[in-house]
């Protein structure tokens, strides 16, 4: 079996590193809300997930690393594609716990581990990396790529989804530009934040040169288009822009601050989503880069984040 030199999710939150504060933002708040909102946020994902999983595909009987696992669900259905037990990874231990549980629950062939993707020890070598919007928040992207770079074999292949341009998700755009009109991300704040932030990689060359800095070749970016479910009507639609996404992350931040404009603030988020909905559910444009690399044949597997 695969082995992962890195805390347990039951030892405590991997060493402070750069990225601190983003793994105490996903260990506690945001854990919380994404708990809350699991089933939006599982099938819509879900969906860009699986498209990306078509367009580079594991090989049976690949070893496989889940970058970001979250929840696991992507871990579990990776060990099902490739009939071999899969390692999924995160930063947050309640995310580590969950999935875990529910792993030993379902009897899954699938492993889960407590690690900083930027400079943890991930084990391998692996012949495959997969990840589902989990490669956007780190502090030093290139130095997170190239740990990875370090866990594959050579000839490894890296695929990953990422959010495209706020502009080219709408829903997003649209209820950002209304906190926006009321709170300004705020300086201070007693709440930790997420880091970069999820759209830290929505530009196509950006991305490109992060990877082959890293130490990647043959990258491609390939656009998805697919709807994501906001909720199964406007009222659950608001309630879900204003708890996760940008919007959500400012009035996070605010707190109890935000209190007094929070009702106007849902007022017009419902008016400005209004032409999503649909008599199943409110469904908005989503918009995601399908991330595909390899790792050079005569790469050594040896090489790190430090190399």
């Amino acid at each position: 079996m695969t082995e992962v030199a890195a805390e347990d999710a039951g030892a405590g939150e991997p060493a402070a590193s750069a990225n601190a504060e983003s793994i105490e933002a996903w260990s506690g708040p945001l854990f919380e809300r994404f708990l809350q909102f699991r089933p939006i946020v599982s099938a819509g994902l879900g969906a860009h997930g699986e498209a990306a999983i078509a367009a580079h595909p594991p090989a049976r009987g690949d070893r496989v690393l889940d970058l970001g696992c979250g929840f696991g669900d992507t871990t579990r259905r990776l060990a099902e594609l490739t009939g071999v037990p899969a390692v999924g990874v995160d930063v947050a231990a309640p995310f580590v716990e969950l999935a875990r549980e529910e792993a030993e629950a379902a009897g899954a062939a699938v492993e889960f581990h407590l690690a900083d993707v930027q400079n943890g020890e991930l084990g391998g070598p692996y012949d495959y990396a997969f990840s589902r919007m989990g490669i956007m928040f780190f502090a030093s992207p290139v130095a997170a790529l190239r740990n990875v770079r370090g866990a594959l074999r050579p000839g490894g292949t890296l695929c990953a989804v990422v959010w495209r341009r706020k502009l080219d998700n709408d829903w997003v755009h649209r209820a950002e530009l209304v906190v926006e009109g009321y709170l300004e991300h705020p300086e201070q704040s007693d709440e930790p934040t997420c880091g970069p932030g999820p759209f830290s990689m929505a530009d196509a060359d950006t991305v490109s040169q992060q990877l082959q800095l890293a130490g990647f070749e043959r990258v491609s970016l390939q656009r998805c288009d697919l709807p994501i479910k906001l909720g199964d009507d406007l009222e659950a639609a608001v309630e879900f822009t204003m708890a996760l996404g940008p919007a959500g992350e400012v009035l996070r931040l605010w707190g109890d601050r935000a209190e007094e404009v929070r009702p106007k603030i849902s007022t017009e988020i419902r008016a400005a989503l209004a032409d999503f909905e649909r008599p199943e559910g409110v469904f908005a444009p989503a918009s995601t880069w399908i991330i595909g690399a390899r790792v050079p044949a005569a790469s050594a597997t040896s090489s790190r984040s430090g190399a």
